[in-house]
């Protein structure tokens, strides 16, 4: 299988599974490269930052902004529709596309993996793994040290709270939190600051 296969079943928005060594290493060093060169810029290197995560990611809106350390596995599968924080310390497994809605805030230590190995311990061993997309849809709030499992789609508005593990679809406008994720209740009016309590 050439390479161009290789990556337009990794594009694919359905899940798969692969030997892991059967991927060649050049596939995913431009990433390790532009990641490398990102996390070594300085704070107020604005404008080699935006000319670089327009070459490492598939689809790059102007508002996507990415604290370092930042580390992807191929970049091209990562996609920002809109206003995106990503935070220090975050890892994106991107084996399958991973697309961010707009306003999304993915906070410190967030792990989106798309990428799995076999549950047969015989099939890992040989580098058997599995891949399924991502997907955050607008206005998700996503809180640190969360790991999101490959095949999951959280809702448009709902918030995660910090140290989940996302391993099922979430809902829209809700909240949820736990290991494993549940709903724990809807985003109501009640949850808006009020406008006097804002101090600047």
């Amino acid at each position: 299988m050439t390479n161009n296969e290789i990556i337009e079943i990794m594009k694919s928005p359905k899940g798969y599974n692969n030997n892991n060594l059967s991927i060649p290493r050049e596939i995913g060093m431009p990433a390790k490269k532009l990641c490398w060169e990102y996390n070594q810029l300085a704070p107020d290197d604005s404008d080699k930052k935006r000319e670089i995560l327009q070459k490492l990611l598939g689809t790059c809106h102007d508002l996507t902004f990415i604290n370092p350390s930042f580390q992807c596995d191929y970049g091209f599968n990562i996609h920002t529709h809109g206003l995106t924080i990503i935070n220090y310390n975050c890892v994106i497994l991107d084996t399958s596309p991973v697309n961010i809605g707009a306003n999304a805030f993915i906070v410190p230590g967030v792990c989106l993996s798309c990428a799995g190995h076999s549950l047969d311990a015989g099939q890992r061993a040989m580098a058997i793994s599995t891949s399924e997309p991502i997907t955050l849809e607008d206005d998700v709030w996503i809180g640190a040290n969360t790991v999101v499992c490959g095949g999951v789609t959280i809702g448009k508005g709902s918030v995660i709270g910090a140290g989940s593990v996302v391993n099922k679809d979430i809902p829209a406008g809700v909240v949820a939190a736990g290991v494993p994720c549940r709903v724990i209740r809807p985003v109501t009016e009640a949850d808006r600051i009020p406008v006097e309590e804002i101090s600047f």
